[in-house]
């Protein structure tokens, strides 16, 4: 009984990968199968914390959040949940060694976001370490089980490639964030007057962290390098994107990157990684 329920509970986080993000679910689909119910544990918690803020307007979000983290305690602790979301995760947690700070780290960004609207530098590291830095560190943790020395050597580029996720979407959800919900995650920017000088300075920081995050991909263990590979491709073709546009148009349309171009960027992928060039 606990191997199946086990199973439902991977299916679950597995589904919701796939229901949320093709990008993601394609990038996970090119690693090594012993690692995909991992990464698809990891992307299901931190996907249903994300709703929690975003999404259910009329719940209790502070209560809700306050929930998740005592559940996700006390099913890190027994090793057991009922929310087959957050049984997935603590296996996870529990079999790979998931540093506790990281999880801590990650809620503390989601309640920063039911209470803050405009960030300032300080606070904005803050948040995107919490929010997408260590959420790399956690899947680095799943491809080099008890090889310390590996992991430290990636550290780095890990949270610079999370923190350049985590710009792009900024930057991509920048009407939804700032007119729909009144966020500003780009301090000094006033987009009432936003400028074609500062959506430059922001895109040139972004590819700054994308530059770095590159080395680390390039010394990746080569059953996972693929997908992480093409989760970078896809989102730097989403900068490219967003860099032909306009300061104006970026307040009033989300862009994204079409499925037809996906394949594209997949097929290119996949040629430079046989030719071994990635």
């Amino acid at each position: 009984m606990d191997k199946l329920y086990n199973k439902n509970a991977f299916d679950c986080s597995r589904i919701t990968a796939n229901n949320y993000s093709t990008s993601f679910s394609f990038g996970i689909k090119l690693f090594k199968r012993k690692y995909r119910p991992a990464i698809y544990a990891i992307y299901g918690f931190v996907r249903f914390a994300d709703e929690i803020v975003d999404t259910f307007h009329d719940q209790n979000k502070k209560e809700l959040l306050n929930n998740l983290r005592e559940d996700t305690w006390k099913a890190i602790e027994t090793g057991f949940s009922s929310n087959p979301i957050l049984h997935s995760f603590q296996n996870v947690v529990n079999e790979f060694g998931i540093n506790r700070e990281y999880i801590e780290a990650f809620l503390h960004s989601m309640e920063m976001d039911l209470e803050y609207k405009t960030y300032n530098s300080e606070e904005i590291k803050e948040y995107i370490y919490g929010s997408a830095e260590v959420v790399g560190l956690m899947c680095l943790r799943v491809f080099y089980k008890g090889r310390k020395n590996e992991f430290d050597e990636l550290v780095y580029p890990a949270r610079k490639l999370g923190e350049a996720f985590q710009k792009v979407n900024f930057l991509r959800d920048i009407s939804a964030d700032y007119i729909d919900k009144g966020r500003i995650y780009f301090p000094g920017v006033q987009f009432e007057q936003f400028k074609e000088e500062q959506k430059k300075a922001i895109e040139d920081d972004i590819a700054f962290d994308f530059a770095e995050a590159k080395k680390g991909i390039a010394k990746l263990n080569p059953d996972v390098r693929l997908g992480v590979f093409l989760a970078y491709t896809y989102y730097l073709e989403l900068l490219d994107k967003i860099r032909k546009t306009t300061p104006q148009k970026i307040l009033q349309k989300r862009y994204r990157v079409s499925d037809f171009t996906k394949i594209v960027l997949l097929v290119n992928a996949w040629g430079r990684y046989v030719l071994g060039k990635i």
